[in-house]
């Protein structure tokens, strides 16, 4: 009798797993992304981009989270002297709520920690609001992203991923 139970508690949980998958409560899936910097960041490196690998879960009508883990690299300019200025490479770690306006078009606002590597050390603090359509499994979004650590680092992004 126990081992029936057992039988039955492990079909439901598979029939719920398949109906949620069919439900697309949760996808994965990677990106790629470019920056276009702005302010002082725009004056010493030039575009960004990255890759990483980011994932959606559904919650209530309309509502979801979001988390993404990348790797993204700004490449330094010359300065007066001609001296090549060292890129800004980081490891960006983002949380964040999204909410679909329409059934194809979303905004979305993230936050978390962006790790730099390199010469460069430490974390800085991510804010990147955005707004992206969803058709199907690509996603394509267009954000502002900000890196707060001893001042400011900004750029434009966007974001192009397909998502399982």
């Amino acid at each position: 009798m126990k081992n029936k139970f057992s039988a039955l508690i492990a079909l439901l949980l598979i029939c719920s797993l398949a109906s949620h998958a069919q439900l697309k409560r949760f996808s994965l899936g990677p990106y790629v992304e470019a920056g276009f910097p702005v302010g002082d960041l725009s004056k010493t490196h030039n575009t960004g981009y990255g890759v990483g690998l980011g994932a959606d879960i559904k919650l209530i009508k309309g509502f979801g989270v979001t988390g993404s883990v990348g790797y993204m690299r700004f490449g330094g300019q010359r300065d007066a002297l001609n001296n090549k200025i060292s890129a800004v490479s980081a490891v960006p770690v983002r949380l964040g709520i999204k909410y679909q306006l329409v059934s194809i078009l979303y905004v979305k606002l993230e936050s978390g920690a962006s790790t730099y590597t390199g010469d460069d050390s430490g974390a800085a603090f991510i804010l990147a609001p955005g707004v992206g359509i969803r058709v199907l499994g690509l996603d394509v979004m267009a954000k502002y992203e900000t890196w707060i650590k001893n001042g400011n680092i900004g750029f434009f992004g966007l974001k192009a991923g397909y998502n399982f």
